[in-house]
């Protein structure tokens, strides 16, 4: 088959893939809750693949809660120990590493390498996924150990076929969970703003600001801020003017409250400064905005 003929999908993946992942030992494992390791760190990654039972791994100073069906992969140089929590807890594990264009040539790079989504500050010093029971990840696992542990005719080519398969599954799987916690975040986003709003429209008549409300709903000043404005088309500090100036013209026209009075009314200090905002808001200063709103009723009888 010629260049030309390759398929399109192994021309990109020549193409754009700087490194390879190249599988260096697997192996299975059963230990109990008498085993234990001392603090290791190492020059390749490590996966591990919990089959059955329970364990904690504490990587770089971060415990990591295993169960059934979950698997963490470890970067390089990381230290990390795993600790058995049930009777029995069966794992696969797999060493591997990135070899470069050149036979010989490892890299210690991110993850990014083979998983293009993902970003060194997302991934940290490892990747911890939950996966149901039948996933294809699992299978793909488990046939890997076939491979290593019972070579055959064509083994290492496929072998290496299963390599590439099972981190086009890990980045789907990375992608979509990566998705949904952008979506469950939009979601509290979401229900937060309107609970920010709310206690605006609460308190609008306190000596409010910016900080206050942000404190409120657990976010910095700079992040609700723009969260703010993207949700609502306002600014939160806009949007705290804009209620107290319909507030106040509310009482200009339906009550004979002092000016004075009704800038304190809705939260400002100032009668000066009320009345640099009203006429902002309105073009016409507060005492004009009483005296048309007069004048409307009377020609209305």
């Amino acid at each position: 088959m010629t260049e030309e003929q390759l398929p399109k999908a192994w021309t990109e993946l020549i193409d754009k893939l700087s490194f390879m992942p190249a599988v260096i030992k697997a192996i299975e494992k059963i230990h109990d809750t008498n085993w234990s390791m001392d603090l290791s760190r190492h020059d390749h990654y490590e996966m591990v693949y919990i089959k059955k039972g329970t364990a904690t791994f504490m990587i770089d100073g971060i415990d990591v809660n295993m169960v059934a069906n979950s698997l963490v992969i470890i970067k390089p140089q990381k230290p990390h120990k795993f600790i058995v929590r049930s009777e029995n807890c069966e794992l696969i594990v797999l060493y591997f590493t990135l070899r470069g264009p050149k036979e010989g040539v490892s890299s210690h790079a991110s993850l990014k390498d083979f998983v293009e989504y993902i970003e060194d500050e997302s991934v940290g010093s490892y990747i911890y996924l939950k996966l149901g029971k039948k996933n294809d990840i699992i299978n793909v696992i488990k046939r890997i150990l076939r491979e290593r542990m019972k070579p055959q005719v064509w083994g290492d080519f496929l072998s290496c076929l299963l390599v590439i398969e099972l981190f086009v599954l890990l980045s789907r799987t990375l992608k979509q969970e990566w998705e949904q916690s952008v979506k469950n975040r939009n979601l509290k986003l979401h229900e937060l703003l309107n609970v920010a709003k709310e206690y605006i429209d609460q308190n609008y008549a306190k000596e409010l600001t910016l900080s206050q409300v942000a404190k409120y709903i657990y976010l910095s000043d700079s992040y609700f801020a723009h969260s703010f404005k993207d949700k609502f088309g306002i600014s939160p500090k806009s949007y705290i003017l804009k209620i107290r100036i319909e507030e106040a013209k509310e009482l200009l026209e339906n009550t004979d409250m002092k000016i004075a009075d009704v800038a304190r009314s809705v939260g400002f200090s100032s009668q000066q400064r009320f009345n640099d905002i009203f006429r902002k808001y309105t073009s016409v200063t507060p005492l004009r905005f009483r005296q048309t709103k007069k004048q409307e009723k009377i020609n209305r009888i």
